[in-house]
């Protein structure tokens, strides 16, 4: 449970409020975000990630070849979207921000939406906790007739499974929301 603790995000205030350039912005993103992470040593991102997110139209251009404080934000947003849906969907979700929200003096802007966003952090860990504590001990009461040698594998796969199958049913719901916002953007069009 201490892992679930140490999976917070930056605070908009503690991105530079100067334009970086993208040494620095990768920098930044992967001193800030790396103690999140399973495995520290692996990079949270690129420079040829956030080429391909111009690229793509996930981020929005740099001015200049810098990067302002609510394109870290995106990045962010990108970082924790980009290990659950496609960039597709991301694409889909993030067009409607980057277009309204994005832009110096956009009302509300980008940091406020960020910061609303990640307001209800603290209730969802304490709920996700007690989530992931039912379905272990759920998972330590199954296979008592398995052979003792067997028995501890076979709770833990099961534990996984609950995990994973949580996560499945959520990624389903983001996608079927990411359709349906698609349709209302794009209603001439069909997703094949």
């Amino acid at each position: 449970m201490s892992y679930m603790d140490r999976l917070t995000h930056i605070e908009p205030e503690d991105i530079p409020d100067i334009n970086l350039y993208m040494d620095q912005v990768t920098t930044f993103m992967n001193e800030r975000i790396a103690g999140t992470r399973h495995n520290p040593d692996e990079m949270v991102i690129t420079k040829t990630m956030i080429n391909n997110y111009a690229k793509n139209r996930l981020l929005p251009a740099p001015v200049k070849k810098k990067y302002s404080r609510n394109h870290i934000l995106m990045l962010i947003l990108i970082y924790y979207y980009k290990n659950v849906v496609t960039f597709s969907e991301i694409e889909e979700l993030f067009s409607p921000i980057s277009e309204k929200h994005f832009a110096a003096g956009a009302e509300p802007g980008l940091p406020e939406l960020y910061r609303e966003l990640f307001s209800l952090e603290e209730e969802q860990r304490k709920i996700l906790k007690q989530d992931v504590l039912q379905k272990f001990r759920a998972a330590e009461e199954i296979f008592p007739d398995a052979p003792e040698e067997d028995r501890e594998f076979l709770r833990l796969f099961a534990f996984v499974s609950e995990l994973a199958f949580d996560v499945y049913i959520k990624k389903e719901m983001i996608e079927l929301l990411s359709d349906e916002l698609r349709k209302e953007r794009h209603p001439d069009t069909r997703k094949h």
